[in-house]
This record gives C-alpha cells, structure tokens and sequence, in this order.
C-alpha cells in the first residue's frame, strides 16, 4: 500500500521545522529589538529630566522659577512631540514646556522623592512615552517637593519598530526560501540512491538485468546485498525445482521399463511391481527432498537445535524400541542457529535413522559452534562405511553421492550444499561411522 513519496514528506516536515523555527526566532528578535528600543527612549527621557533638573530653581518663597527657553530646542517648538512639566505641589505650580501648547500630553505627577517612573501611556486617541522623577528640593530653609515630567509622542519608536519588522520578516523569509530550496536539493541528492535501486528493481522484473549492480552508500548495502540474496536463493530454488522433476521424469524410465516388461511375465509380475514400486517410492522421496531443501539460512530465524533433537530422538526410540538403542545428546540447551526447521528435522532425521539401523546399541549426536560454523557430528557403533578409507583421503563434498547407504544421506547432503555447507565421512570413536556436518554462517 503506497503512502506518499519520501521526498514529498521530508521537504513537508522540513518546510514545517524551518517555518516554525524562523517564526520564533522573528519573534524573539522582535521582541528583543522592542524592550531594547523601549529602554533606550526611556534612557534618553531620563536625560532630559536630568536636563530640567538641571534649569530648574525656587524664589525664596519656594516658587518655581524656569529659564524662558532649555538646552533641548524641541521643548521650545509646538507640537514637536516632546513635552516637560514640572509640577510643584505646594505651591500649586505647573511649568509646562512651549512645545505643549494646546496639547495636554498625560504627565504623570505626585511621584514620592527619589521614585522613577517609566511607563507607556493611552491618552487622547494618542501613545506616548512617559518618565517622570519626584525629588524633595532644598533651597531655602524648606524643602519643597517637585515631580519632573518628559512625555514622548511615540510615533517614532513605533516607526522604529515597523522598519525592523518589515526588515527582518523579509530577511527571515529570504533566508527560510533558499533554505528550502537547499533542502530540497539536498533531498534530490541524497535520495538519489534510493530511486537508482527502484530502477534496477524494475530492470530486474523486465528482465533486463540478473541482480542490484550499482554500488551504494552504507545505510543502502545491506538492503542490496539482502536482495541479491534474495534473488540468487529464489532462482536456486526454482532450479531445484526444475531439475528435480527432471531427473524424477528420468529416473522413472527404468522402473516403468520393467513394469511394461513384466507385464508379458504374469507369474513374477507381483514380484516385479513390489520392487518397483518400492525404487520408484525412494526415488520420489529422494528428488522431493532435494527440492524441497530451502537454503534460506540468511533469513531464517535463530532456531533451537536441543529441543528438535530430543524430539526425533524420542520418536526413534518408540521406532527401534525392540533393539534397546542407547542415544545421546550433547547440545547445548541455548545453542541456535540459523536454518530453515523443516530443513533441521530432515537433516537430522535422516542422519540419526541412518545410524539407528547400522548400530549395534549406541548412537551420538553432537551440536557445537566453532568458529562460526556449525558442526553436527552423529556417529554409531556399528560396522562403519565401506569406503571410509577413501574418504579419509579425500573427503566428500556435497555435490557427490555415497553409494550403498541410502537415499537419506544424499537428501542430507543436498540440503546441506544449499546452505552452502559440508559433509564428511569417516570412523568415529566407537569405531563405527561418523557423519560430520559443517554449516558455515551466513
């Protein structure tokens, strides 16, 4: 079932992290760039407090006296939009600068000595900017307390703040565009693997090519050298297949040969079809295992080897109950494997009925890893292999056939050359015959 292209759903997720991100670094940077722009007017209306405090004097009788014009020319020039007051409570006195004319700006007032205020204001329709200081000033014989008061129309901190926000947004959305289209890029490229192996899958269902060629990153191997593995397991098992049912169809021949001919000889026919019949049995069974040998032990799940050989010894035991067999097992409880089951019971079986029916009371089956390969080594104490000599010599390998000790043992040893492993023969210890299997990890 198809859920979206990869490439559509990172750029997305992308798109999505890098909106949010930018969206809240434009918010930090404009909250920043506000409390600093806020702090630096109310700086610099402190300074001009300062400056009043700095023209401002009492008559003898505690009267306010200002100068007719201050330092700051904006105080003397109507609605420049910076305005002072000084209130003397006492006297009930309040200086305004010309700048206020018909203009009642919210000056705060009735501050305590030594409190500062600094604060954003709402009034007539209008923001301002307000910092206002309250001071108990001594020049006479009475102290008289005096409220210092600069307000600022904030029409130009607010004109600030818009030429940052349009610069910034527009830099941020510059900068989130290239960064998605580098991202996507980037995508383009590092999904390129990716599409080139979809390609080689499809050349490979044509019928164009035999297996995944192209090499990979590292993250990518794996998947590809598995799916050649894959692939080169499944056409070795249709190649069983395939040459199972011909050697059937030509192992067949004789039997039916001698069946036909029988026919002419009625007094041996029943004779003629028993022994027959029993050849054409081992010869299905024997083409059928080796089809059915599965060689799939680079996927196939650990498998426990102890408990599937307690089973097919308890069933021999009930089989060969007459003859009194002795068997033993020497497998390690946890030891596992990877191997298909089907293709263990077979193995196994084989091996262990084919001692069961040469030993004379004792059969031993081995289970150990050494240096990555399993060995499986079952051995009886009964006559041995007549040719155990010539095997000694030079062993046999999986592709050959032992001649005189049933079809099991080539079943056995088709399995395991589809594992890509090997058989030997030779005397064991008991000096009976030792079948060892040597099954390499994949």
């Amino acid at each position: 079932m198809k859920t979206g292209s990869i490439r559509t759903r990172l750029i997305l997720g992308a798109a999505l992290v890098l909106a949010a991100f930018l969206a809240g670094a434009g918010f930090a940077l404009e909250r920043a760039f506000a409390n600093s722009t806020l702090t630096a007017h109310h700086a610099r209306l402190q300074g001009h407090v300062y400056l009043l405090m700095a023209a401002a004097e009492l008559d003898p009788e505690g009267g306010l006296i200002m100068p007719p014009s201050l330092r700051e020319p904006r105080f003397s020039l109507p609605g420049s939009g910076l305005y002072a007051n000084v209130a003397n409570p006492n006297h009930r006195e309040v200086w305004q600068s010309t700048s206020t004319i018909g203009l009642d700006p919210p000056f705060p007032r009735g501050l305590a000595a030594g409190q500062w205020l600094f604060d954003e204001r709402e009034a007539g329709g209008r923001s301002w900017l307000a910092a206002a200081y309250g001071v108990k000033w001594s020049d006479g014989p009475r102290a008289q307390p005096l409220t210092f008061a600069v307000v600022e129309d904030d029409a130009g901190y607010r004109r600030e703040l818009r030429q940052f926000r349009t610069t910034l947004w527009t830099w941020l959305g510059g900068a989130g565009v290239v960064l998605l289209v580098a991202q996507t890029l980037l995508l383009g490229w590092g999904l390129a693997p990716l599409r080139r192996v979809a390609r080689e899958v499809r050349a490979i269902e044509a019928g164009r090519q035999q297996r995944v060629e192209g090499r990979y990153p590292t993250e990518l191997s794996a998947l590809t050298d598995n799916l050649n593995t894959l692939i080169e397991q499944e056409r070795a098992r249709q190649q069983r297949y395939k040459d199972a049912l011909g050697d059937l169809a030509h192992s067949l021949k004789t039997p039916l040969a001698v069946l036909r001919g029988a026919l002419a000889e009625p007094e041996t026919m029943a004779a003629a079809v028993e022994a027959q019949v029993a050849r054409m049995d081992g010869i299905v069974q024997h083409q059928l295992g080796r089809a059915a040998a599965s060689g799939a032990a680079h996927f196939a799940p650990p498998l426990k080897l102890e408990p599937i050989l307690r089973r097919i010894v308890e069933s021999l035991e009930k089989v060969y109950a007459e003859r009194d067999l002795v068997f033993v097992v020497e497998c390690p409880v946890g030891l596992s494997w990877r191997i298909d089951e089907g293709d263990a019971f077979e193995v196994m079986g084989n091996l262990l009925d084919n001692a069961s029916k040469w030993a004379r009371g004792r059969i031993r089956v081995r289970a150990r890893i050494e240096q990555r390969t399993l060995r499986l080594t079952v051995e009886d104490d009964g006559p041995g292999f007549a040719d155990a000599d010539a095997a000694l010599q030079r062993g046999v390998r999986l592709d050959e056939r032992v001649p005189g000790h049933g079809i099991g043992l080539t079943v056995v040893a088709d399995i395991v050359a589809a594992y890509g492993g090997e058989i030997r023969l030779d005397r064991g210890e008991w000096q009976g015959g030792r079948v060892s299997l040597l099954l390499p990890m994949n």
